[in-house]
């Protein structure tokens, strides 16, 4: 039977996708082979004949997301999931060549996504002219378990990191074969959010990584402390000890067992003991905690676009406390903790509106400050570096007390809102909606095409340089200096005294907080 589709003579073998517009579409193409549990993923073998790449892979085996959530996974179309789940599919406008590549890492927290959510379908921002790639890896416990005796099968000593090992693998597919889309395999910029722009930061920091990109996007990053994988530090236990534990509570601590557990079953009981999915500082994929890889301008030398929301914690609650019965009780717990520091902390976060400040407080320290120590460090590394600040709002998200949530950002910038799924706060089609839609998908279309964010009709973006200039996305997009005055410093310098006396840096902020260290 004649083949339907475009037909892609690619190194790896020929490709047959689909026709859908003025662009050729392939799903689910295999970027390696079908993963060994816990081993690193190997090169895809050549194949022969023409493989049919119309249909998405599956999604990595995955717990349920919580009950209710925003974020479920493919809540009005339950996705099919498999081990066997290293693939990628590609957007790419028909008769292009050596066009940018835009390679999109899906977020979730380590623990749940997948490539072919309809947020992330590529047809607009390829319509740019660019080549979108959207990627699957290892989640959870596949993907990022460290364990003593996974170490003693490495030549090198070490577990863990796999899920990165398969975003690297995809690196080195797409630098082999997209020339055959129409793509320049010397201008690939990856971009993620939230724990996909946790994982740009580890590409970024990865020696394994280097000269596979030329430009990143962080969305929503998160730059908290990384286990270790074999030493404790900042309180934390190393990457195989929590390896361990999760083998004990497994009732087993035989590697050979381990891997003879259903994939179903060991998902959801990985989840249900508290596995914690992250990379590990290895020496090797991960050299180091990612605040020392940038202090010391040793991370990926590209252009860099970075932000963060106003709403991040309005969707993600859980990650601050019940707020205190009165303002006097808040005030005195931040006192306690934060010490000479505290009334820099309660000018930001002032007692007037505890609830308020819960949510801003942890915004800042883990997704304001990331954002701003990136551009901040990029810049003064000499390479181009553009800050923004997402304070945008529609109805459904207004009224139910999620403005500029987590993620909000995400469907405008692939302009993808008609793609929601019946949980998400739908955005209306409206022409102020569909506007900044394409405000925004010009923006990153332009940054993966030269390094610098521009749009039709829309202000000019500064880059951050030595004014601290961002970019702030609301009803009236804006240029400003010096975003927030005082965030930035206060939390460089909580992260500062803790790296000095061996306190972790991560969700535990405000309330939170241990006593922070008053001298180094």
């Amino acid at each position: 039977m004649a083949p339907h589709g475009p037909i892609v003579e690619a190194s790896d073998g020929a490709l047959e996708g689909l026709q859908e517009a003025a662009l050729h579409v392939f799903r689910g193409i295999p970027y390696a082979e079908p993963p060994e549990r816990w081993k690193p993923p190997q090169p895809v073998s050549r194949w022969s004949g023409v493989r049919r790449a119309t249909a998405f892979g599956p999604a990595a085996v995955q717990p349920p997301s919580p009950a209710g959530s925003i974020y479920e996974i493919s809540a009005d179309h339950p996705q099919p999931m498999s081990e066997d789940c290293l693939t990628l599919n590609i957007w790419a406008p028909a008769g292009v060549s050596a066009a940018p590549v835009l390679i999109w890492i899906h977020g979730g927290s380590l623990v749940i996504g997948s490539s072919r959510e309809g947020f992330y379908d590529g047809a607009k921002l390829a319509s740019r002219g660019i080549v979108v790639v959207t990627i699957n890896y290892r989640l959870g416990v596949f993907g990022w378990l460290a364990h003593p005796g996974l170490s003693a099968e490495s030549p090198l000593g070490i577990s863990g990191n796999y899920g990165l090992l398969d975003q690297i693998e995809a690196l080195r597919w797409i630098r082999r074969n997209i020339a055959a889309f129409g793509g320049d395999p010397n201008n690939v910029t990856i971009t993620g959010e939230s724990a996909g722009a946790l994982s740009v930061m580890y590409l970024m920091a990865s020696p394994l990584a280097r000269g596979l990109f030329a430009k990143a996007i962080a969305q929503s990053a998160y730059m908290i402390t990384t286990p270790m994988l074999k030493e404790r530090r900042y309180g934390l236990p190393c990457a195989e000890e929590a390896g361990a534990k999760l083998a004990r509570a497994l009732g087993t601590n035989d590697i050979a067992v381990l891997r003879a557990v259903p994939p179903g079953d060991l998902a959801l009981r990985a989840s249900a003991a508290g596995f914690a999915p992250f990379g590990a500082v290895d020496g090797h994929v991960l050299p180091d905690q990612l605040v020392d890889v940038f202090d010391r301008g040793e991370q990926a030398p590209v252009p860099l676009l970075a932000g963060f929301n106003s709403g991040e914690i309005r969707s993600l609650r859980f990650l601050v406390p019940p707020p205190p019965d009165t303002a006097t009780e808040y005030e005195a717990v931040i006192r306690d903790r934060y010490g000479d520091l505290a009334g820099e902390y309660l000018r930001l976060y002032p007692a007037t509106d505890v609830r308020e400040s819960l949510y801003a407080g942890t915004r800042d320290a883990l997704y304001g400050w990331t954002a701003e120590r990136l551009v901040r460090k990029q810049a003064s590394s000499g390479q181009p570096s553009y800050l923004y600040f997402w304070d945008h709002g529609y109805p459904a998200a207004d009224s139910t007390g999620r403005r500029a949530f987590h993620g909000s950002e995400i469907p405008y910038a692939f302009g993808t809102a008609d793609r929601s799924t019946s949980r998400w706060p739908k955005v209306p089609s409206t022409p102020q909606e569909l506007k900044l839609s394409e405000v925004m998908v010009g923006y990153w279309s332009s940054f993966a095409r030269s390094g610098r964010p521009q749009a039709a009709n829309a202000p000019e973006w500064p880059a951050f340089g030595t004014s601290g200039h961002a970019l702030v996305i609301d009803e009236d997009l804006h240029a400003t200096c010096d975003l927030m005055p005082g965030m930035f410093a206060l939390h460089e310098e909580v992260v500062r005294r803790r790296r000095a006396h061996d306190i972790a840096w991560n969700w535990n902020v405000g309330l939170w907080s241990p006593k922070n260290p008053v001298t180094t």
